[in-house]
């Protein structure tokens, strides 16, 4: 003795929730082929050592290391880079777009 009101609400309800499963299953698919493609330029851009180096930074900072690696895969897109980047390449390369962190000392009086 099902409401058929009930019922409807039920399989529109069912229905919406595999329609945001698909969607979401699109998204992360999506974001897993992008970052394929960004480690493949990355590998072509880099030497294994300065991917060593991006992969020590991604693991302490990764918005940061995620930033970096935009630029140099922007750098490598637009053909401004001559050469594979190198371990003492990437290290300028950082130098230049991560700040500085200042050095605060605490002097007791």
């Amino acid at each position: 003795m099902e409401d058929p009101e009930l019922e409807a609400l039920r399989r529109k309800r069912m229905e919406e929730v595999a329609a945001q499963q698909s969607s979401q299953a699109a998204k992360e698919e999506k974001a897993q082929q992008f970052e394929m493609q960004k480690q493949s330029i990355l590998r072509q851009i880099l030497t294994p050592e300065a991917r060593d180096r991006l992969a020590n930074i991604k693991l302490a900072n990764p918005e940061q290391a995620n930033m970096v690696e935009m630029q140099l895969i922007q750098i490598a897109q637009s053909g401004r880079l001559q050469s594979v980047i190198t371990d003492a390449m990437l290290r300028d390369i950082l130098q230049k777009i991560i700040p500085q962190q200042r050095e605060i000392k605490i002097e007791r009086r």
